[in-house]
């Protein structure tokens, strides 16, 4: 094992690196974790019946040095949506505030192993930064593989994660914001907005893939959202994103995701676009796909929070397909 590592680590120092491999191992990230341009985000977040507080959680034990970014403080502050894209000024605003540069190298982990993590993971290479990786298996992993952790009831990641937020609301207030040390450059056909997937539905120029549970994807369960109907979107399909995952929260063996895919009828071959509830586990399926060498996914930003609010978008039922 120490000489994988060695080796990964001899190349992730270097430009060379590869970003065709979308995770790095745990044990891969306790070797390197002192290299002077790697820095760790600890990008928890959770569903609203879960309960549970990604900053507090934070502040008890998180990775040591790791930065705390905010899934839904570093959004749009304009629309009603959950964590939406924030605006390219704003999101450099706000990752500069945490003291990103764009030299740096990114290791994203989540609480669960691997869930949010993935959602920030593309919206780095969003706004075109590729040198972003996800800790497979997350803190979870990490733990479990007897590494230290850190607690600080008050630390400097507490304060730069304040001031990632404020930065965000001073720039939708339209207000001057202190110096960016990061510079975005969007990379607009890795996001979708609702009027494209409507478009879609008729002209079929990607495969869409939803990756929701199977029951909300046909209808028979409720969304957990109030106002929004049950159902997908007229000709999509269905992975539910656990699918591509193993017990521990790590990404599948490529042949085994690559049979996940090939079940449920895609091809690598044609363009993909994925969605989900709000955003996030979308993200899961572009990283999957991404680790199969397909690294131009778009994910529909709005899912279905937007798209079973609407009122005159079309949904399909497990008895209407």
């Amino acid at each position: 094992m120490a000489s994988t590592v060695a080796g990964v680590k001899a190349d992730f120092s270097t430009q060379s690196a590869s970003t065709n491999e979308p995770v790095v191992s745990v044990d891969w990230l306790h070797a390197n974790l002192k290299e002077p341009d790697l820095k760790v985000v600890d990008a928890s977040w959770y569903m609203p019946d879960e309960q549970r507080n990604p900053i507090q959680e934070y502040q008890v034990a998180h990775i040591p040095g790791a930065l705390f970014f905010d899934v839904d403080g570093i959004s749009d502050r304009i629309t009603k949506l959950p964590h939406m894209l924030p605006s390219e000024e704003a999101f450099a605003a706000a990752v500069s505030a945490l003291g990103i540069e764009n030299k740096d190298d990114l290791v994203v982990y989540d609480g669960k192993g691997l869930f949010s993590a993935a959602r920030v993971w593309w919206m780095f290479r969003v706004f075109g930064h590729d040198r972003v990786w996800v800790l497979d298996g997350g803190l979870p992993r990490w733990r479990a593989s007897g590494y230290d952790v850190e607690s600080s009831a008050s630390g400097d990641a507490i304060l730069k994660a304040s001031a990632a937020s404020e930065a965000i609301e001073k720039v939708y207030r339209g207000q001057p914001v202190g110096p960016t040390t990061f510079q975005t450059k969007f990379q607009p056909h890795l996001v979708w907005n609702l009027e494209q997937v409507r478009k879609n539905i008729e002209e079929r120029t990607h495969q869409h893939i939803d990756a929701r549970s199977k029951a909300r994807f046909d209808g028979t369960a409720l969304e957990p959202r109030k106002g929004i109907r049950s159902g997908h979107v007229p000709g999509s399909k269905c992975i539910p994103f656990p699918q591509l995952l193993d017990a521990s929260g790590t990404v599948l063996p490529a042949d085994q995701l690559k049979k996940k895919f090939d079940e449920a009828g895609i091809t690598l071959d044609s363009p993909i676009v994925t969605s989900c509830g709000t955003g996030v586990t979308a993200c899961i399926l572009a990283l999957g796909l991404h680790k199969l060498g397909k690294s131009d996914v778009a994910v529909y930003d709005g899912s279905w929070t937007e798209w079973g609010a609407h009122p005159d978008t079309p949904v399909d039922t497990s008895t209407s397909s």
